[in-house]
C-alpha cells in the first residue's frame, strides 16, 4: 500500500475518509398522477432522509434510482438502509431495491 499524506488521503477519499452509502430504486404505478409523484417523494425527503442526517441524490419519473449518503462526512449504517426501505415499502411504491453498503467514490452502483 502506498503511504500517502492525510491530506492526499483526505482528497482522495480513502482509508479513515471513505465514505459509505447505498443504491436505491423504485417504481410507481402506472395510474400514479404527476402530483402524487412529487408529494411521495417529497414526503420520502421529508421524513426518511432528512431527519435520519441522510442526503439523496436520484431521479425518475414512474422509475426511481438513486444514492443515499450521509449530509456531512460519515458512513451510512445498516440502520439507514433499514429506515429507508421500510420507509419505501409502507408508501404506495413499488419494486423497491436498497443496495448492499458500498464505497460512495470508488464502488460501482448497483442499481
Amino acid at each position: 500500500m502506498a503511504n500517502r499524506s492525510r491530506r492526499l488521503r483526505k482528497k482522495l477519499h480513502i482509508e479513515e475518509f471513505k465514505e459509505l452509502g447505498f443504491t436505491v430504486s423504485w417504481s410507481f404505478d402506472k395510474a400514479t398522477d404527476e402530483a402524487n409523484l412529487d408529494k411521495v417523494v417529497d414526503q420520502f425527503i421529508r421524513e426518511a432522509i432528512v431527519p435520519n442526517g441522510l442526503a439523496y441524490e436520484g431521479s425518475g419519473y414512474l422509475n426511481w434510482q438513486g444514492i443515499v449518503c450521509t449530509q456531512k462526512l460519515g458512513n451510512c449504517t445498516q440502520e439507514h438502509r433499514k429506515i429507508v426501505e421500510d420507509w419505501l415499502n409502507s408508501h404506495s411504491v413499488q419494486n423497491v431495491k436498497v443496495g448492499q453498503l458500498i464505497d460512495i467514490w470508488w464502488d460501482e452502483l448497483d442499481f
